[in-house]
């Protein structure tokens, strides 16, 4: 193959570029794909985001055919170029890396120039013919890359976060399952590391669904905050080069046709800039973040053992713990989780600094923005979905283990504290510690109580849950 067949020439402000003869990006593309080469991550690893682009160009151009600003034929070939990126279709044509300068107008130009060339073949002409079709003038009429680009991050956010709540739902209902078949296993609760009072396990593994099920309310509430966009605000908010009624028609048809409710900023100006939406966001993937790496702790702490630790649920073993220690198997999935846990938190750091450095009418840092918040989605999405399959759902119990530690604990002293008083019980744990001997003997050796009261008082059922009692 020739040469001039292997490539065609384009230019730009900077002046022409060779770009391969079968790709639908042109130059300005074909110059972040020169200049960018920091994370290794592309815009097509994460469809949703290209998806979410397509979107807001089918929304902006057919509200340029509405506004008779992009006419005939031309507005056709670009919703019909849309709507096959929409089906999965081009995202290879989408290669530049995630971290990138210009405030995301690579990501812009990247949509802009696939979408007029596949247009362009749709009409008949060649890729590269833009007199045709231009990614400019047709594509990228009426809109500028600070409005594209920040509603673009805005919808792949919401279509990512549904996937997050999918998995964090089916975590919630895969806690939940274990703790009613856990429900009459009974063990001690702790609390500083120390014995506390009895609960039963499965009393914990539902206490950490009805935790996880407040993220899913609060990922809903922060996930609102992104439905407001800037559409036609063009710039920097003032709708130059957008004809009048742009905003409030371009947030219709981007309603109509993904189903999100999608409003028009008040002000654009203010809105242009502007990334409280992306602070709240990532401080609900954080705080999520969090809640699971302490229940991924919890779970290591109750499997820890076999021998020696607490041993009072066995955890599915996925590989042998160690090259020089044979029979060790470790917890490998929810030391995982705490490690893509650790990186949200840092995520949410990246995203308040970055948040914190715009300036005047732009954040110029919304591309580490939307790295940071893609990247904590979809390995949160990533490590619930593997914490289900490889650790919740095989978890056992080792019933028989965990009710001879409640039966020889001192913290069920605290049961008989309405009965015998602070101090009685205070002097019982002591004597228990100190002559290793139990709870139960030493109250009825003292007299403290007449053993049918001590049964009654100690019975798991008057321990799990607040009841009535006769003081002596």
């Amino acid at each position: 193959m020739s040469e001039e067949k292997k490539f065609r020439i384009e230019s730009d402000l900077l002046g022409e570029l060779k770009i391969p003869a079968d790709a639908y990006y042109g130059v300005q593309t074909q110059r972040a794909l020169n200049n960018y080469h920091i994370s290794r991550k592309k815009m097509r690893d994460y469809p949703d985001y290209v998806i979410a682009i397509a979107y807001v160009k089918l929304a902006a151009v057919k509200t340029n055919i509405s506004l008779g600003v992009v006419k005939g034929k031309v507005g056709a070939a670009i919703e019909a170029a849309c709507r096959e990126i929409i089906d999965g279709k081009l995202h290879d044509q989408f290669p530049i890396d995630m971290m990138q300068g210009g405030a995301g107008t690579s990501v812009n130009m990247n949509a802009n120039e696939v979408i007029a060339n596949r247009a362009l073949e749709i009409l008949g002409h060649q890729k590269g013919e833009y007199q045709y079709c231009d990614p400019h003038d047709q594509v990228n009429c009426g809109q500028s890359t600070n409005d594209v680009y920040p509603t673009t991050i805005r919808y792949a956010l919401i279509r990512m976060n549904k996937n997050l709540i999918g998995s964090l739902t089916k975590l919630i209902g895969a806690f939940k399952a274990k703790g009613k078949e856990f429900s009459d296993v009974l063990k001690m609760g702790r609390t500083q590391l120390q014995d506390a009072v009895p609960m039963t396990v499965g009393q914990e593994f539902n206490a950490y669904g009805d935790n996880l099920e407040e993220e899913v309310l609060n990922l809903d509430r922060n996930v609102k905050l992104l439905h407001e966009i800037n559409m036609g605000g063009t710039a920097i908010g003032t709708g130059l080069n957008a004809v009048p009624g742009f905003a409030k028609l371009c947030a219709e048809n981007l309603t109509a046709l993904t189903g999100e409710t999608f409003i028009s900023s008040p002000d654009l100006v203010e809105a242009t800039p502007d990334t409280g939406a992306y602070v709240s966001m990532s401080g609900s993937l954080k705080r999520l973040a969090i809640k699971l790496s302490k229940i991924c702790n919890d779970l290591r702490l109750m499997a820890s053992g076999p021998r020696c630790g607490l041993n009072e649920i066995n955890l599915p073993p996925m590989a042998p713990g160690s090259s020089i220690m044979p029979g060790k198997v470790n917890p490998v999935i929810p030391e995982v989780t705490n490690q893509t846990c650790f990186k949200v938190i840092g995520n949410d750091t990246t995203v308040n600094f970055a948040a914190e450095a715009g300036q005047l009418e732009l954040n110029v840092m919304e591309p580490v923005i939307a790295e940071s918040l893609f990247e904590s989605l979809w390995w949160l999405h990533n490590a619930i979905d593997t914490l289900i399959e490889k650790c919740i759902n095989g978890i056992t119990v080792n019933k028989d283990h965990c009710y001879n530690m409640v039966k020889n604990s001192i913290g069920i002293v605290t049961a008989l504290n309405p009965y015998i008083g602070y101090d009685n019980s205070t002097a019982v744990a002591k004597e228990a510690l100190q002559t290793n001997r139990s709870v139960y003997d030493i109250v009825l050796e003292k007299g403290l109580m007449k053993q049918e009261e001590l049964d009654a008082a100690l019975d798991p059922k008057n321990m799990l849950k607040s009841h009535r009692f006769n003081k002596n």
